[in-house]
């Protein structure tokens, strides 16, 4: 399979079903399964997901059932839960331990918008420090998820 063509479609983690109050990971492997069978690779949780077992289901779901690579997956460092720039590296080794993974192939800044979160990308280097993440290869593709204005679009691409 091609994971470096993105699928019309990807698949997100973000609203799973549950089964007594948890992820139904049973039902979550076959639907998994289906996407990849029908040529799709492209999964995509974030931190915050189903309270970070979004991305443990991606250890169960893909890391010990699929080989790596046969799906590409991207997740989200969240600003809201930042307060320090060590917070950047414990958070994105907590992710990677939670899926499994030993990279990710796209990596996003959550939710720039106006504000807090923009702010706080800014004030704690975190575009610098995913370009160096990048270098070190525990990042494939890094971007950001954007939920702003414009004008704040336009100064984040300037």
């Amino acid at each position: 399979m091609d994971t470096t063509k993105m699928p019309k479609l990807g698949f997100g983690l973000m609203r799973l079903p549950e089964k007594d109050g948890k992820i139904d990971i049973e039902q979550v492997c076959r639907m998994a399964d289906a996407y990849l069978a029908s040529g799709m690779n492209y999964f995509d949780t974030a931190y915050v997901y189903h309270g970070g077992n979004s991305e443990r289901a991606v250890k169960e779901v893909l890391v010990k059932r699929h080989p790596r690579e046969s799906f590409t997956v991207a997740s989200k460092l969240p600003a809201w839960v930042l307060k320090t720039e060590a917070d950047r590296d414990r958070v994105f080794e907590e992710q990677l331990e939670r899926t499994g993974l030993e990279y990710f192939d796209y990596y996003l800044l959550h939710s720039i918008e106006d504000g807090n979160n923009y702010d706080t990308y800014e004030s704690l280097d975190c575009f610098n420090w995913g370009i160096q993440k990048k270098k070190e290869g525990k990042i494939k593709n890094f971007g950001f998820s954007f939920h702003g204005t414009p004008d704040l679009l336009k100064k984040v691409l300037d």
